[in-house]
């Protein structure tokens, strides 16, 4: 299987295709349940592979912040709830990932705010999150989001945002912060949200997969 070579097609039906890729979770220290949303990449390879006619490994794998295997994917996939912790070769080891082939996309589950911007810090300590306009590509790049990020999951009635690491005029971390895309994207049956709002949450997914694979513009 190709991990680090495919080819992206963005054609006029909006279809995509490209050799075959996996996707990863990101295990983290710390204490916090890396493990989250056991099925939601799983569901969102279904949809874009049905939808846009990628070809994404229904299995993902799971990649440690320090392994050298991280090389390998396109897409790095981290959430959970609590405490988060990177170790020096965790930073010096993401920090090359993202500044290279990389692309880390931070879902918070409720309750890693706290940590995941400190620890971010470590990795860039000379870049800032900053809030994507609802103008920006990766919301208008497959699926129309004419409000930015789409609010998935309600935990504490504040608005979903979605901010970024930019380096280099690309963002290389991408952090859905209140909204919880992966809730959408789980099995129906874990949070029973209405088929709408499931769908909105893939076809999120599915507009952060195609930036990553044609970063045509930033807007």
């Amino acid at each position: 299987m190709i991990r680090l070579v495919f080819l992206f097609i963005l054609m006029s039906s909006c279809s995509m295709s490209q050799s075959s890729y996996e996707l990863a979770v990101l295990k983290y220290q710390g204490g916090g349940d890396w493990y989250a949303n056991p099925s939601s990449l799983k569901n969102l390879a279904i949809f874009c592979n049905q939808n846009l006619n990628m070809n994404i490994s229904q299995e993902y794998d799971i990649i440690t912040p320090s392994s050298q295997e991280l090389f390998n994917y396109p897409y790095i996939y981290m959430t959970g709830h609590g405490n988060v912790l990177f170790s020096e070769s965790d930073v010096l080891n993401m920090r090359k990932y993202l500044k290279g082939v990389g692309f880390l996309h931070i879902d918070d589950n409720y309750g890693m705010d706290q940590y995941i911007r400190t620890e971010m810090k470590k990795i860039f300590p000379d870049l800032d999150f900053i809030e994507l306009p609802k103008e920006h590509e990766i919301y208008n790049n497959i699926y129309k989001f004419e409000n930015g990020l789409p609010k998935i999951h309600e935990h504490d009635n504040k608005p979903a945002q979605g901010l970024a690491l930019m380096y280099k005029n690309k963002i290389v971390c991408f952090y859905s912060y209140e909204s919880d895309l992966g809730d959408g994207w789980e099995d129906a049956n874990v949070h029973k949200n209405p088929e709408h709002i499931r769908r909105e949450s893939l076809k999120m997914g599915a507009n952060i997969l195609a930036y990553i694979m044609n970063p045509t513009s930033i807007k």
